[in-house]
């Protein structure tokens, strides 16, 4: 066994918590800030210069509170939840591909050389695909042992939807993945991001999001689904269920909760840059750094401009979560569950199949282009989806308003009345 590499892919494992951890606090102060300025609002201002203090005096705040355990509550279960849920938020970022590899002979100078080249991952197995699922299907067993465990109906019932959301949003959300495993031949992160690192015709970059717009489209609503962010907070929605699956928690316990949702909205970032957005690829401008397309292996200078990269993309995808949640309305149970099986499913499934079509014409008749054909045909799927939804018309109208004889909302007698 190579101590020397187990030590230094446990310090960045070390290293990655402690920053996630970090920006995750941030994160929420940049939510905040991100509100105000939709809503013509100023936002937290008052702790620290420009407000950058808040999320300590936050952290101080959950910290000072109350712990309060239902008297009706599972108490095991009912301390078991918090950690349920932010241990697979945080076990997700083991198979991220963070800046390439690192080439052989970098090191840390006097204490550690790389005898070959080192890929910037905590872990790089080559099921790093399967891992991010397995994940993501974890962690709503930390919401359904809370919403169970606190002894509430209002709970109970935002753990019951949980389970049904991300049941339903996870199906989707594979055969999306799937899609692009289908066409790149692998399940390791690390290559899948690899594989992007180059240009279609000479400078379109060679991106998932351009040959399967159809599953990266998919991918990104299922991330919201999974991570429970608005328009698909069902869960744990205010007006109906008070706070859903965590109303009985309090204090730290609460704040884990947060946090895990914050994990869970950089995870699902991450992987979306990793798998469809070229991860540490610098498009064009790496023609002009480099005079080609970037490459996989470098040192520690490039190492650091991958990982700046990679990490300016998963922001600008973390701020695109916050606008849509102060955008869009929440949307009905109905409509959601309507939208996962009768429109998702099948769009994921008909991707799936377009890209294992092709690549089987590949392999037996040697089909050229073939990212371009996905790309084509994911363009008429899309087209004939929204011909699809354009001929169905207008939905039914489900609260119909009831003329009810006698009642002072009917027209004709409040009329009657008047006179």
């Amino acid at each position: 066994m190579d101590y020397g590499l187990l030590i230094v892919q446990v310090l960045l494992a070390l290293a990655l918590i402690g920053m996630i951890l970090g920006v995750i606090a941030y994160l929420i102060l940049l939510e905040r800030k991100s509100s105000a300025w939709m809503q013509d609002r100023i936002g937290p201002n008052r702790v620290g210069p420009y407000g950058l203090l808040q999320p300590l005096a936050d952290g101080a705040k959950f910290l000072l509170k109350e712990e309060f355990i239902p008297a009706a509550a599972d108490r095991g279960l009912f301390l078991l939840a918090p950690v349920a849920i932010m241990t697979p938020a945080l076990c997700g970022f083991a198979v991220i591909p963070w800046g390439g590899v690192l080439k052989a002979g970098a090191g840390i100078p006097g204490l550690f050389t790389f005898a070959q080249n080192w890929p910037v991952m905590v872990a790089n197995p080559d099921v790093g695909v399967l891992w991010v699922l397995a994940m993501a299907g974890l962690a709503s067993y930390g919401v359904v042992i809370a919403g169970y465990a606190s002894g509430s109906k209002y709970s109970f019932f935002g753990g019951l939807r949980a389970t049904a959301q991300m049941l339903s949003y996870e199906v989707p959300m594979a055969l999306a993945l799937m899609a692009v495993v289908v066409l790149r031949g692998s399940l390791n992160l690390g290559e899948l991001t690899a594989q992007q690192a180059h240009y279609a015709f000479s400078f379109i970059p060679h991106w998932n999001a351009f040959i399967h717009p159809v599953a990266f489209l998919i991918f990104v609503i299922c991330v919201f689904a999974e991570s429970n962010r608005l328009p698909f907070d069902l869960a744990e929605c205010e007006q109906e269920l008070v706070g859903g699956y965590h109303t009985e928690y309090s204090s730290m316990k609460f704040a884990l909760f947060f946090l895990a949702e914050y994990a869970a909205m950089i995870t699902g970032s991450c992987v979306a840059v990793a798998v469809f957005l070229g991860g540490w690829h610098l498009p064009w401008l790496d023609l002009v750094w480099y005079g080609g397309p970037q490459p996989l292996v470098s040192g520690w200078a490039g190492v650091a401009l991958k990982f700046g990269v990679f990490w300016g993309k998963v922001i600008f995808f973390l701020f695109f979560y916050m606008w849509v949640r102060w955008t869009l309305p929440r949307f009905r149970f109905d409509q959601l569950m309507n939208l996962a099986w009768r429109a998702l499913v099948p769009l994921a499934l008909a991707a799936f199949v377009i890209a294992a079509f092709f690549v089987y014409l590949r392999e037996q008749i040697g089909l050229n282009h073939v990212a371009v054909w996905i790309a084509l045909s994911n363009i008429l799927l899309a087209a004939g989806a929204m011909a699809v939804v354009s001929l169905r018309g207008k939905p039914a109208i489900l609260n119909k308003r009831v003329r009810v004889p006698g009642s002072r909302y009917n027209p004709k007698l409040a009329l009657a009345r008047q006179e």
